[in-house]
């Protein structure tokens, strides 16, 4: 999950561009990506994306990656992000 500041546009497009091979190499794939958001508590960025993987695993995997490395180097200066991997849930559900 990543929460944005966009920065400079033009180069975070690039570096979104940049990942796609990474996200494809290793299953993952947009739940979220800048969609339409209320801020109902605490504090938030621009923008939000949720990214599924098929496993924990496999989402450290992409982040390590070379591919990955090479599109946050397109983004450094160009946005702020705090990014995270978790664990999904698998159980009780309301």
């Amino acid at each position: 999950m990543g929460h944005i500041d966009v920065k400079e546009p033009e180069g975070y497009e690039a570096s979104i561009a940049a990942e796609m091979p990474a996200f494809s190499r290793f299953g993952g794939r947009y739940l979220v990506r800048d969609g339409a958001f209320e801020q109902v508590e605490g504090s938030v960025r621009s923008v939000t994306v949720l990214i599924a993987f098929p496993s924990y695993a496999a989402a450290l995997a992409c982040h390590g990656s070379p591919e990955y490395k090479a599109a946050t180097a397109l983004r450094t200066g160009k946005a702020d992000i705090d990014l995270i991997a978790c664990e999904g849930y698998d159980g009780p559900q309301p």
